[in-house]
């Protein structure tokens, strides 16, 4: 594999949007944002999939998905290896 197939960062971050779209699809009960996290799950995956990504762009695609998964518990970890996943990327910078 080269390029974009070969980076390591791309495979991580797109392993980790798989496990969360698979929690996501079978989490019982509702979650009225299901669709929306699931449509920026899939537009994240197409992103690193095409390319290497705009860190900005990542970062806001991290928030709408936490926004709409945030508070159910069952999917924190799989969350928090998506936000890994964009950290690798490049690292948020800090104030100051």
């Amino acid at each position: 594999m080269t390029g974009v197939e070969g980076d390591p960062r791309v495979q991580d971050l797109r392993g980790a949007v798989a496990r969360l779209r698979r929690q996501l699809a079978v989490l019982p009960g509702e979650l009225p944002d299901r669709a929306a996290a699931d449509d920026e799950l899939a537009a994240l995956d197409a992103m690193v999939s095409h390319g290497l990504p705009e860190v900005p762009r990542l970062r806001r695609s991290l928030l709408l998905i936490a926004g709409a998964v945030g508070s159910v518990s069952a999917l924190s970890p799989a969350l928090a290896e998506v936000r890994a996943g964009i950290d690798r990327f490049g690292e948020f910078p800090r104030a100051g």
